[in-house]
């Protein structure tokens, strides 16, 4: 793991009214690196990245970023007016000063939905939905990927890929991905550093030894018990931006 962090937080609380929603909570995120933050509903993980990205300020603690830094977020929610006249290109490039359709079109063929650019987003599915939020956070060439439950509305196959794409992206161009989830079967395979979170730190380090931590076992019980094992996906083909599979060229007769 590289030795400069991305961003870091340092003794982050946070409070509304009486509500504690944050307490001394830290951690760092690094180039070429995962770090998923999983917890129950409440735990405040959407509230630290928006601590993470300047959108709520925090009661007490500190955050470094790294000078320079480019930050592309894919929201939790993101709601969209359906009467709302849009395309997907149109759409992906309402991040841009102007449209630069080139930029468009490269970030949308890596997220695989070159092939949706002139469709309304209104007729997306959950999954291709999510893709195209992907394509959207990565305009700007960002150094880190802020993903808030990138798998809403995504079936189980879906999800995989979708992981899969994420983790690509990231030892293709060295992004520092701090991403939410709770697709623990799934993510606990994709990611590097898990940061269980509720209200406070919980647990954290990698995927295997978190799984085993005490904390971890009371929130989210023992998937080995429970006939449920840390999930890896391996397969020889692609699937298309509909799900329907690739087949595999072979280029071994020359």
């Amino acid at each position: 793991m590289p030795n400069t962090f991305l961003a870091k937080l340092e003794h982050i609380s946070l409070g509304f009214g009486q509500r504690v929603i944050l307490h001394d909570v830290g951690f760092e995120v690094y180039p070429q690196s995962i770090l998923t933050l999983i917890g129950p509903n409440g735990a405040g993980k959407s509230t630290l990245l928006k601590v993470l990205l300047g959108l709520q300020q925090a009661d007490t603690g500190k955050i470094w970023r790294m000078p320079g830094l480019r930050v592309g977020y894919m929201p939790q929610k993101f709601h969209l007016d359906r009467l709302l006249p849009l395309t997907v290109e149109r759409f992906i490039g309402l991040r841009l000063p102007r449209h630069d359709r080139e930029a468009v079109r490269q970030s949308a063929e890596e997220t695989g939905v070159i092939g949706l650019l002139g469709q309304p987003v209104q007729s997306l599915s959950g999954g291709e939905w999510q893709r195209v939020l992907l394509a959207r956070a990565l305009l700007g060439k960002p150094h880190l990927l802020v993903l808030d439950e990138p798998g809403q509305g995504v079936d189980v196959t879906g999800l995989s890929d979708l992981y899969q794409l994420i983790n690509r992206l990231k030892q293709q161009h060295g992004y520092g991905v701090l991403m939410v989830s709770h697709d623990l079967h799934l993510v606990m395979a994709a990611t590097d550093q898990v940061l269980c979170l509720n209200g406070h730190i919980c647990c954290s380090g990698q995927p295997e030894a978190v799984s085993r931590h005490p904390e971890y076992l009371r929130l989210f019980g023992d998937w080995r018990t429970a006939g449920l094992g840390v999930y890896t996906h391996h397969h020889d083909h692609q699937h298309d931006m509909h799900g329907c599979v690739i087949p595999h060229k072979d280029n071994s007769h020359g």
